[in-house]
């Protein structure tokens, strides 16, 4: 099968997968325990800690190793309002957010927290004049996307955080699509929080990490929890966790000609949809989006349908954010972005990763003309 979803979760990879088997054989101990063995995994995982704090330009201190990209959402936010709840109890978002933290802010709003969902344009980009004239005496913080994980449109995010900085604001930001994608300094993008997981980048699942500023007070959503710096409770993952940093390492090391291979490959499919003059739209930004995500609307063709289509032609594709598969409701981005909730419905995503070649795009777009020529048949007839 041709696999066309690399942002919904990516195969391990062999340095990755070689880097668990070491770990667990070797370093199988808990790395809270006193002896030996427990110590020699707590002397790996404090080196994991280090090397993924300087792939992000943070200090060590304020990594914490958590389960996923989910879990790192709601527990940096929930650690950060806890502790900052004297000075405010607004909070500020997107209409366009993970679904991880957009239901997150709703129950927050159920426990009485006032919270702003700002608007995106049809780019899926927030206007920084909005977010600044939203905040208020109140504001305690704002957690704003790096990139959107359906059309891949990118936040300015260091002038956010530049400005949010200025005015005293905590700032979280969702980096899980783009992490060992696109460059990340947590000190110039003036980023407070931020989340990231393992299996988007060749990583095991179950695996990810919260980076937040220790000059950044947080309070424990589990009281006396003992791992991760009373972070979160239960045993250290040690190999999954060294498995991530090994995947982390590859990614980023190798991100500047892998960023301008994944370009190539996005111009090959928008070139051959535009050669067969299919009738599908673009989505998200032209320039700020990332490479490897490629949002498309195909026209009077539910997504859906497309997806199936192109299942039985042994191609994977998406409708939207794995997380939010199997529900009735349209893409929420699509509906942002401006679109009606027909159109919103007519949206799939297309993604592409290390394992991506021209001839799978070219297969991928051979079945969409199959399957827009089939729909347009009954109504020739």
């Amino acid at each position: 099968m041709i696999y066309l979803d690399y942002a919904a979760t990516t195969p391990m990879s062999k340095e990755a997968i070689n880097a668990y088997v070491e770990a667990a054989s070797a370093y199988f101990g808990n790395a809270s325990s006193l002896h030996d063995i427990g110590s020699n995994a707590d002397r790996l995982l404090t080196l994991c800690r280090k090397e993924l704090a300087a792939l992000i330009g943070g200090e060590k201190r304020g990594v914490y190793f958590t389960s996923g990209g989910t879990e790192s959402n709601i527990l940096a936010i929930r650690s950060l309002v806890a502790a900052h709840r004297h000075r405010g109890n607004h909070l500020i978002t997107t209409e366009i957010e993970h679904a991880s933290l957009y239901h997150l802010f709703q129950q927050l709003e159920m426990e009485g927290f006032d919270v702003t969902y700002l608007p995106v344009d049809r780019f899926g980009q927030i206007d920084v004049d909005d977010l600044e004239r939203a905040i208020t005496p109140k504001t305690i913080l704002v957690s704003i996307q790096h990139a959107n994980s359906e059309i891949g449109t990118i936040q300015p995010i260091a002038e956010i955080g530049r400005r949010l900085r200025r005015l005293g604001v905590i700032f979280h930001s969702d980096c899980v699509q783009t992490f060992g994608k696109i460059r990340i300094d947590v000190k110039k993008m003036s980023v407070d929080s931020l989340s990231i997981s393992a299996h988007k980048i060749y990583g095991p699942k179950g695996v990810g990490a919260v980076y937040i500023d220790p000059r950044i007070k947080w309070q424990p959503c589990f009281p006396n929890a003992t791992h991760e710096y009373g972070f979160r409770p239960g045993t250290v993952n040690v190999p999954g966790i060294t498995s991530f940093i090994t995947a982390a390492q590859h990614i980023c090391d190798n991100m500047d000609s892998e960023h301008a291979r994944l370009e190539q490959l996005r111009r090959c499919l928008l070139a051959l949809i535009h050669e067969k003059s299919l009738p599908v739209t673009v989505e998200g930004h032209p320039d700020a989006r990332l490479p490897h995500i490629v949002g498309l609307s195909v026209h009077g063709i539910e997504g859906q349908y497309v997806m199936l289509e192109c299942n039985r032609d042994n191609i994977a594709i998406s409708t939207g954010s794995a997380c939010q598969i199997g529900k009735q409701a349209p893409p929420r981005t699509m509906l942002a972005v401006g679109k009606s909730i027909e159109e919103a419905k007519q949206f799939i995503r297309v993604s592409f990763g290390k394992w991506t070649t021209e001839k799978d795009i070219c297969q991928f777009v051979s079945s969409l003309e199959r399957i827009c020529q089939q729909r347009k048949e009954p109504e020739i007839s």
